[in-house]
């Protein structure tokens, strides 16, 4: 029997990019000859985002789960919330700002078909600002220096993540969380590929450099 695939979208003030994300990851979900499922958790916006959400869910019953937290608890915490609701064998995770292509999902799918319990990714190209990319270069080199994570593009959010994966982080009731760097932990394969990246394609990043160092 083949995987089933839930994927994983938290969502804060993305409402110009929400109709895109949807219709792709709909039309990507469709192709992956498997159940699937696609998880938004809004996570605190305030630009009607939330309401976008739940008329998805009831434009695609069986397909579409959205998930409305009170407040902002942040990124990780939202994911979090959505690995506690989600049923698939195979989780992937990605951005809602449309910089992580949905349609690389089927390639970190196959790769995790090969035997592997935690798909990385590194962007072929990097589509964000100078300072963005040397912030995230820096703090990559940091965690190496403190941790025994190897995490070679640690701000990219376009991972899978196996069942055993992430029933091990469910169970851990972390306050605090960075979910790629607490997978790789339990991860007993982990491997890496090379992906596409895009530009943003509407609104702001929700990362300043505070929240980078914050976020290490």
């Amino acid at each position: 029997m083949k995987s089933s695939v839930s994927i994983v979208i938290p969502v804060h003030n993305e409402r110009l990019n929400l109709p895109q994300l949807i219709e792709r990851c709909v039309k990507v979900g469709r192709t992956l000859d498997r159940p699937w499922e696609l998880i938004l958790i809004d996570d605190g916006s305030r630009d009607g985002s939330s309401e976008m959400l739940v008329e998805a869910a009831k434009t695609y019953p069986g397909e579409i789960k959205s998930l409305i937290l009170n407040r902002n608890y942040g990124q990780h915490n939202a994911i979090l919330c959505g690995f506690a609701n989600a049923q698939g064998d195979v989780m992937v995770t990605l951005d809602a700002d449309l910089q992580n292509p949905p349609e690389e999902i089927g390639a970190l799918v196959d790769k995790m078909r090969e035997g592997y319990d935690y798909v990385g990714s590194i962007r072929r190209k990097r589509q964000d600002s100078a300072w963005r990319t040397y912030a995230s270069k820096m703090m990559n080199r940091i965690r190496e220096k403190i941790t025994s994570i190897k995490i070679t593009d640690q701000g990219n959010m376009l991972r899978a993540y196996g069942r055993n994966v992430i029933n091990l982080i469910n169970q851990c009731q972390e306050v605090s969380t960075y979910v790629p760097a607490l997978a790789y932990t339990f991860a007993r394969k982990p491997t890496e590929i090379m992906v596409e990246h895009e530009e943003r394609a509407a609104g702001e990043s929700k990362y300043s450099f505070y929240s980078l160092i914050r976020l290490n």
